[in-house]
């Protein structure tokens, strides 16, 4: 199962604790592509049917079948640029 870590839970309460968001939002993971996936990140309210649900500190984040199959051996981490920019990476996870 994909891990976070401690920077990706922080990034993921601050993008979904925005006063216009529902309470229970959630970064969700789609996969595209076929044989190398990338992965289309967004904020939604409730996962879809099927979505793996993975909750750490306070963050949410709903998984589509086809990307959790190829992240189930990562870890999500994140980083803030100067200007509050969030970019999230993939790698393995420690062991």
């Amino acid at each position: 199962m994909l891990t976070l870590t401690d920077n990706a839970v922080t990034a993921i309460r601050s993008l979904t604790s925005q006063p216009e968001l529902p309470d229970d939002t959630g970064l969700r993971i789609i996969a595209q592509g076929e044989e190398i996936p990338s992965f289309q990140l967004a904020l939604v309210a409730t996962p879809a049917d099927g979505d793996q649900v993975i909750e750490s500190g306070g963050a949410r984040v709903f998984v589509e079948p086809v990307a959790a199959e190829a992240l189930n051996d990562k870890a999500l981490d994140a980083e803030v640029d100067e200007q509050g920019g969030v970019s999230f990476t993939v790698s393995q996870q420690a062991v």
